[in-house]
């Protein structure tokens, strides 16, 4: 649609909407935030999505609404993404609005994704009056990569590397237990509760015997609280042909533990989006982690650094393809999300995702 179809409130307001879009955590679902206008224009109430499971943008700013009191019939929402249109943990985004007699409806971008596409066809079959457009270009800049996954038909990849300010996993003799301090290894178990699987190599499940399970602080796994969907346990995924003991950790006693004969990138992402997991953790190991950068598959790199040096031993990545600096793939920091640059105890975490054309642009403009 043509600006001049666009009020300035609604306007403003996608800018707000941008804005808390940004405060989710990225993952399987993307970033989107909304805002409730009344019929002068004023602000009723906003709306974030949080992560898989909570309620998505729509329906937190009509809750939002209720909880203060706001009479929504006839108002306007401004959302950065078109509504969806299916059930999956939460109900439809666009019967929620048709049930809270909404009269007009601006989205940014469409919803690409089979599932939940069609919200903008449901909203104006119930009368409502939608309109789309605006702040699209910005809209598809934060979620570019979670675009591109579902595209693709593969999970959202986040890699997580924990390393020494010299690049390194492990000292010379292979010790690596513990090169960040626990403000990053809670951090990096809260990054694992989020997920729908977590992957390793056989070579580092072979050497460290890791359990691969989302932990609370006093180390009792999650998923043992009330709320067992907010706090459930990823799969756990191991790569390779290597035969795994039965008595190792990573197989635990819930079930959740699968081995997977592959070494092919592509072909554990698909095999893995095929058994339902829309985002995958790779952490387990340099050499899984190089060949997933290698396959231009990551669409998240999280690196945790710790102030030290150890000036040998095992480099956080093996061989990624690159011969020369003019072919080294580009990254930018994530200012979305949490920030590109956290400080964890005496760590940082570093957030960045790919630097392709949509971001590249936007940083030459």
């Amino acid at each position: 649609m043509r600006p001049e179809d666009f009020t300035a409130g609604e306007v403003a307001a996608m800018d707000e909407a941008l804005d808390l879009a940004a405060r989710g955590v990225r993952g399987a679902n993307p970033l989107v935030g909304a805002v409730i206008l009344d019929a002068d224009g004023a602000t009723l109430a906003t709306g974030y999505h949080r992560g898989a499971g909570t309620p998505h943008a729509e329906a937190d700013a009509l809750a939002n609404a209720r909880a203060a009191r706001a009479d929504v019939t006839g108002a306007t929402m401004v959302v950065t993404l078109e509504p969806c249109n299916h059930t999956g943990r939460t109900g439809p985004c666009s019967q929620a609005i048709i049930d809270a007699g909404l009269r007009r409806v601006v989205f940014a971008a469409p919803d690409t994704s089979d599932a939940a596409a069609g919200g903008a066809e449901a909203l104006r079959a119930a009368g409502i009056e939608v309109a789309s457009g605006l702040g699209a270009g910005a809209a598809a800049e934060l979620n570019e990569r979670w675009i591109a996954a579902v595209v693709e038909r593969r999970p959202f990849v986040t890699v997580k590397i924990a390393q020494s300010l010299d690049g390194r996993i492990a000292a010379a003799d292979g010790t690596s237990q513990w090169i960040t301090g626990p403000e990053a290894r809670r951090d990096g178990h809260a990054l694992r509760s989020r997920v729908d699987a977590v992957l390793a190599g056989t070579g580092t499940v072979l050497a460290d015997n890791p359990r691969l399970t989302a932990r609370i602080p006093d180390g009792i796994p999650d998923g043992t609280a009330n709320d067992t969907d907010a706090q459930r346990q990823p799969l756990r995924v191991v790569v390779g042909r290597r035969p795994i003991p039965e008595n190792a950790a990573v197989r635990g006693t819930d079930g959740r533990f699968l081995q997977l004969a592959l070494h092919d990138p592509a072909a554990v992402a698909a095999d893995l989006y095929g058994r339902g997991v829309r985002h995958l953790l790779v952490e387990g190991g340099a050499i899984l982690a190089s060949a997933f950068l290698r396959a231009g598959l990551v669409d998240e790199l999280v690196v945790y650094t710790a102030p030290l040096l150890l000036g040998a031993g095992t480099d956080s990545l093996q061989g990624i393809g690159v011969q020369t600096l003019g072919r080294a793939p580009r990254w930018r920091w994530d200012s979305a999300a949490g920030g590109a640059v956290a400080h964890l105890g005496r760590d940082l975490r570093l957030r960045l995702q790919p630097a392709t054309a949509i971001s590249e642009e936007s940083e030459d403009a």
